[in-house]
């Protein structure tokens, strides 16, 4: 099988309004052969952001480049660039191989046929015996079902079917619209390892949506978090796991533990953070008003006094237990001297949970390094 050539795109200044949607003034450049997400929730504009890169929407503004080449005015069958959304959209009358070879033998028309419904059943059969989409059947795994009908297949199936059809075609640009949302957890996994395996057979390059952070994790070299039409912070998926830019991306990547303080000198390259007079230190050096984070894992509970070697060390109460299978998320009220205490959310194993006999009511201390708190 060939590699796919991936291509690298570049968005200047692009301002959108499709519907209740709008996106303003958004730049971003992807690599030739990279993995990239899009991720944000709901409502946030990623499937406009995709359309309009593939040419379903005109810009109101900027530019939108693919490989060098200006596309912004092109029409969507000449930008060479594959789409599959979350719902596959496959054609209920044709086989599985006549699905994949749909845009071949598209291709094979004459351009004044290419306005019509398609192509007839003979040339769609003519297609589906290509080598390529042989070949494509093969690298999807999904050979044994060239002669099924959609009706046939499961959700996993007709997603594969759905990326060999766009895959075939070799494109500049593969985009993945929420591929995985619509699957049970056992075929989005196998998916997910099919997506990695794929990427890194043909180099293609991918603009990937989705509102899961642990899928933008599992798969993406870079990711983008779009909120309200622009992007709040781009970077690699632990960048914006450990070191989010802002409240909105803390709050959506699961921090949890998200305080207003001031930060103020400290010792060396450490602050203090005054919340509600409470002093937390942390290694940064911002000054003045700030927000702090610190992700549930990194917080430390036990039932006495702390080793001192951990920065900040309070005393509270459990406040609630939330259980989440071999997880459960411990929220501590600390007693704060300026204003309602501030609750601290720590992660603990099952058993960790019934060894310190955690229970709403409880006394308990809780601490973290200075080094685990995020400033920004």
């Amino acid at each position: 099988m060939q590699s796919v050539d991936g291509e690298s795109l570049r968005l200047e200044g692009l301002t959108v309004a499709a519907g209740g949607f709008r996106i303003a003034n958004l730049n971003l450049e992807v690599a030739a052969g990279e993995y990239f997400v899009l991720l944000g929730p709901t409502g946030a504009g990623k499937t406009v952001l995709l359309e309009t890169v593939a040419g379903l929407h005109r810009p109101l503004g900027g530019r939108v480049w693919l490989g060098g080449e200006d596309i912004t005015a092109a029409p969507p069958e000449a930008r060479r660039i594959g789409f599959v959304y979350q719902r596959q959209a496959l054609f209920p009358h044709m086989t599985v191989a006549e699905n994949v070879a749909f845009g071949l033998a598209l291709r094979q028309q004459p351009r004044w046929k290419r306005a019509l419904p398609g192509p007839g059943r003979r040339a769609r059969r003519r297609a589906s015996r290509r080598p390529e989409v042989a070949a494509m059947l093969a690298l999807l795994r999904i050979a044994h079902l060239a002669d099924r009908f959609p009706a046939h297949l499961s959700g996993g199936e007709r997603q594969r079917v759905a990326l060999a059809r766009a895959l075939v075609l070799r494109p500049r640009l593969l985009l993945l619209d929420e591929p995985l949302s619509a699957l049970d957890p056992q075929h989005r996994e196998a998916l997910r390892a099919e997506l990695r395996r794929l990427h890194a057979e043909l180099g293609a390059t991918v603009v990937h949506v989705t509102h899961d952070f642990e899928e933008a994790v599992a798969l993406g070299e870079r990711v983008a978090v779009l909120h309200r039409g622009r992007f709040e912070q781009v970077g690699t998926p632990e960048a914006i796991f450990r070191r989010p830019a802002s409240r909105f991306v803390a709050e959506f990547v699961g921090m949890r533990n998200i305080f207003a303080a001031e930060a103020e000198p400290g010792n060396g390259r450490t602050a203090r953070l005054r919340a509600r007079g409470l002093i937390a230190a942390a290694v940064t050096a911002r000054r003045g008003a700030v927000h702090f984070a610190v992700r549930p894992e990194d917080i430390v509970l036990a039932r006495h006094p702390l080793d001192s070697s951990l920065r900040n060390v309070f005393q509270g109460q459990v406040a609630a237990v939330e259980q989440r299978g071999a997880l459960a998320y411990v929220t501590v009220a600390v007693p704060a001297p300026e204003g309602e205490p501030l609750p601290f959310v720590a992660a603990v194993t099952a058993p960790s949970l019934e060894n310190l006999r955690l229970r709403p009511g409880e006394t308990v201390w809780l601490g973290f390094k200075a080094s685990a708190v995020h400033v920004f």
